[in-house]
């Protein structure tokens, strides 16, 4: 079985490079039974997903993780949840913003889709 932590690792570093260069480039991460919930609102398949991050309004964005944890998702599965904390610019906007996002990967064949996703922005 893999490190579940370097696993984590390259994916979260290739999630957040491939979102702040292409965002369409994180279509091949998810499928028609994926799920996104983007600040409260619940995006079902790799279509709403890919429109919803494809829309976002703001032009650029680069993200900077803080903390990344990774357990297996269910005893004796290669399942994994990953939590992320981090800081996000958008823009040339000069407010840091914090936001905090959950990915459960699953396997597939050699590498990873991803199932879940949640992410909040933290405030406060």
């Amino acid at each position: 079985m893999a490190d579940i932590n370097e696993v984590a690792r390259q994916f979260t570093d290739f999630y957040y490079q491939t979102f702040d260069s292409n965002r369409a480039g994180l279509q091949s991460l998810y499928r028609d039974s994926s799920m996104l919930t983007w600040e409260n609102t619940p995006i079902m398949g790799v279509t709403g997903i890919m429109e919803k991050l494809s829309t976002l309004p703001f032009a650029q964005v680069q993200h900077k993780v803080l903390t990344l944890d990774a357990q297996p998702s269910v005893a004796g599965s290669t399942s994994i949840l990953v939590l992320v904390t981090g800081q996000l610019m958008v823009d040339d906007g000069q407010n840091v913003l914090q936001y905090s996002q959950m990915f459960h990967l699953v396997p597939e064949g050699a590498a990873y889709f991803v199932q879940n996703d949640v992410f909040r922005l933290v405030y406060g």
